[in-house]
């Protein structure tokens, strides 16, 4: 069984009011592949800051993101594919 290790890193940046939160998550694959996926969480003005909230909904629509790009991807490879026979 062949074994593969793609690494994701995220980075996430705050506003200078804490009012939005952007992600950046990055995959990189063994052979060398780089896709990207950029996402914000935006506070209510009403709310009080609380940075975590931010990172935790920026990083998971980022990864989100992330991964419907690699499915939408993997699916245009299959279709390209399918069209060669």
């Amino acid at each position: 069984m062949e074994y593969k290790q793609w690494n994701v890193q995220i980075w996430i940046s705050e506003d200078d009011d804490d009012a939005v939160t952007t992600a950046t998550a990055v995959l990189f694959t063994a052979e060398g592949k780089r896709h990207e996926s950029v996402a914000h969480a935006r506070r209510n003005p009403d709310d009080p800051p609380v940075p975590g909230i931010g990172d935790e909904l920026a990083v998971g629509r980022a990864l989100s993101k992330l991964g419907a790009k690699l499915m939408e991807e993997g699916a245009q490879e299959v279709s390209e594919l399918a069209g060669q026979h």
